[in-house]
């Protein structure tokens, strides 16, 4: 079953971080954004340097239970494994947009945003979420975090809660005439004729990874690429392959694993125990 060990495991052995090159040569993507998320599934699959389409296209099936993407979320899911949403940002500082879903600690099968497709693939009920951000400039791959959404994000009730708190006060206004809507609010008949309507829409975004975690992690920006991956020690030992990645640290230069502490994204006052993985070129 793969995992984030493995992911981690393929992209420092076989690095590549020319994106638009790399998605060239294997004809796999038109833009950026696409060539990203292919490249994640490739680390994953372990089909990096794979160029025969056939036996990739076959490996993916093996390890992916499910491929989606930005409409069909998540972009795609580990048989038996992890969630994995990867996000595109172009400057260092940018934060993620994720329009109108809200942050994921873990991704539920009985969400209302996933596709029937998604529910079926395998039997599941919940499934962690890993957050796959990269930071592309022009052609090329700059830096790549891997995190957990519950190291990343708080839990669904939080984010709920503040949606229902708006929703309510949108729909409680009076003299407005709302309808039935998944969104924060419809209102209809804005017009004297009746035919103009008003959607009102949550836009959820989110500070990068590099930014909530500057705590513990910065980048090096005379270096070619930086990776950082951070997992909570009670993951990280649930792997039964992390004792490859450590070994694989003697024979890699900069691989590293560190030991830190991470703020629990429900109450920053607890520390959490965690792995940080990092990898420079």
């Amino acid at each position: 079953m793969a995992n984030i060990i493995n992911a981690i495991m393929q992209l420092v052995t076989y690095p590549k971080f020319e994106l638009k090159a790399y998605s060239e040569s294997h004809n796999r993507a038109n833009n950026m954004g696409e060539a990203l998320e292919e490249y994640i599934k490739d680390i994953f699959a372990g089909t990096v340097n794979e160029t025969d389409e056939n036996t990739r296209n076959q490996k993916l099936s093996e390890v992916f239970s499910y491929l989606g993407n930005q409409n069909n979320p998540p972009d795609s899911m580990l048989r038996g494994g992890d969630a994995i949403e990867v996000k595109k940002i172009e400057s260092n500082d940018a934060s993620l947009a994720l329009n109108s879903s809200y942050p994921k600690a873990k991704l539920y099968c009985d969400s209302p945003m996933i596709k029937k497709a998604c529910k079926t693939c395998e039997n599941w009920n919940v499934k962690d979420m890993i957050y796959a951000v990269g930071v592309v400039d022009t052609n090329n791959l700059t830096s790549l975090a891997l995190v957990y959404g519950d190291d990343y994000c708080a839990e669904k009730s939080v984010y709920e809660q503040i949606k229902s708190v708006i929703k309510n006060g949108v729909e409680s206004i009076s003299g407005v005439e709302f309808s039935e809507t998944k969104e924060l609010g419809r209102v209809n008949r804005v017009d004297p004729l009746g035919i103009t309507y008003l959607r009102v829409r949550g836009m959820w975004g989110i500070d990068n990874p590099f930014s909530v975690f500057n705590y513990i992690y910065k980048r090096d920006f005379s270096k070619k690429f930086n990776f950082m991956a951070l997992i909570n020690e009670e993951k990280y030992y649930s792997f039964n392959n992390h004792n490859e990645l450590e070994q694989l640290c003697a024979k890699i230069k900069n691989l590293h694993i560190q030991n830190v502490k991470i703020k629990n994204p429900n109450n920053p006052a607890q520390l959490k125990n965690a792995k940080l993985i990092t990898f420079t070129v």
